[in-house]
């Protein structure tokens, strides 16, 4: 588990001090994949940072399973970085060595025996996809084997934590939903708890339990992904959910003044999403219904659904109530 509790953190700029993150408290259960969302800026990369202290908290303090991280000696602090993995946006793979080179790299830092790194290396390459690839040299690799390496290497030491700072932003879609997809298996299969750090709610969405927004270094929003990304509260994340399901806000308000009816946003969860239930409530309602957008999707495994509809004719709270009874999130948007 890992705690943060008052955590801030300021640099000094020509006598100035600089906020980069304000006082902020959020926990990190065990096993868990949580990701801290924002704009360039907002405090991301600072933030996890302060997890494995490549950066110090200006106060506060950060738990981890229950070890005051803050107040580590330096030989305190070394154990502690053997048991937090971190992988990065530009993989900072070494170029004169090898993928099994680099892999092995802080195994050799560790003082491993040879026999051990061997085993352990062949292991890694194997559990990202590599072992074809052991003897080629990073500038030999496509980017999303570059990552792969990336994870391997931070994996090396059987860490707990695993950090990732950007890991997909250099990558092109199909290439991150195969990073992701690795990060989810090696979350389910090793137990790790994964901290990830994206400008794309798409991402959070695809892998995250929990979410956690930042704006400006101020924590705005966290809660569970289904909760932050379907209903979200804070401007800043309604524009990262917009920007996410490509929503000109704009425009749906347009389609908005050209229909008439009292317009409410359906939101479906789970099984039923696929469940034929708009026909169903029309039918008993005598409702008719303009859609104006739509989509299904899913969050990590489990499917959602919204719809924006506007409800036209019949007992339209007599349709609303029937949405609500069966388990439809129901926001109206205009009455």
């Amino acid at each position: 588990m890992i705690e943060f509790q008052n955590l801030h953190k300021s640099y000094a700029v020509d006598g100035r001090a600089i906020t980069a993150l304000h006082p902020l408290d959020l926990t990190i259960g065990a096993g868990e994949v949580v990701g801290i969302v924002g704009r360039s800026g907002a405090g991301k990369s600072t933030l996890i940072r302060l997890i494995n202290r490549l950066e110090e908290p200006s106060g506060g303090r950060v738990l981890i399973d229950g070890q005051d991280a803050t107040a580590l000696d330096a030989d305190g602090l070394r154990a502690l970085r053997r048991r937090i993995g971190m992988i990065f946006q530009h993989f900072n793979l070494l170029s004169a060595r090898t993928v099994a080179g680099n892999v092995a790299f802080p195994l050799e830092l560790a003082g491993t025996p040879k026999a051990r790194i061997d085993a352990r290396v062949a292991e890694l390459l194997h559990t990202v996809g590599l072992e074809a690839h052991a003897a080629k040299y990073p500038a030999q690799l496509s980017g999303g084997q570059k990552q792969r390496v990336g994870i391997a290497r931070a994996l090396a030491t059987g860490p707990k934590i695993l950090l990732c700072d950007e890991a997909t932003s250099a990558l092109d879609p199909q290439t991150t939903a195969s990073v992701l997809a690795l990060l989810s298996r090696i979350n389910r299969e090793l137990g790790l708890t994964i901290v990830l750090i994206t400008h794309e709610m798409d991402v959070i969405r695809r892998v995250c339990d929990r979410v956690a927004v930042l704006d400006a270094g101020h924590l705005v929003e966290s809660g569970p992904v289904s909760a932050v990304f379907l209903h979200p509260q804070h401007p800043t994340t309604r524009r990262f959910v917009s920007e996410s399901e490509h929503v000109d806000e704009g425009e749906l308000h347009r389609d908005f003044a050209a229909v008439g009816g009292r317009i409410v946003r359906l939101t479906f969860l789970g099984d039923g999403t696929y469940e034929p239930l708009l026909g169903r409530i029309a039918r008993q309602t005598g409702v008719d219904y303009n859609i104006l957008s739509g989509r299904i999707d899913r969050i990590k495994d489990t499917p959602y659904g919204q719809l924006t509809v506007a409800l036209v004719g019949g007992d339209q709270n007599a349709a609303q109530a029937g949405f609500v009874e069966a388990g439809v999130h129901v926001e109206e948007l205009r009455r």
